[in-house]
């Protein structure tokens, strides 16, 4: 992904900002907005941020996991299964 294709003014979403919507969907591609000069925003289609958002879960999720491991706080599965199985034949 090359953004250096994707950079406009602000001016330009402003009088083409139905175009750029269609466009952001089309081509799943984000573009940064600028405002004198500077990168000031960001816009992508809602497909791709939900996209982005589920990953960042995920990486959230494996970074946790990642710290636990190092604290050594970790169980072993077999433990866990054995767990799990004597909770369900209690029930």
């Amino acid at each position: 992904m090359k953004l250096s294709s994707q950079i406009k003014p602000i001016s330009y979403f402003k009088a083409n900002a139905a175009e750029i919507v269609r466009q952001l969907a089309a081509q799943r591609e984000p573009m940064v907005i600028t405002q004198n000069g500077e990168a000031t925003a960001v816009i992508q289609d809602i497909a791709s941020y939900e996209e982005t958002q589920e990953t960042m879960a995920l990486l959230k999720i494996l970074a946790l996991g990642n710290r636990q491991i190092e604290a050594g706080r970790v169980t072993p599965a077999a433990t866990v299964i054995k767990r799990l199985r004597e909770k369900k034949a209690a029930a």
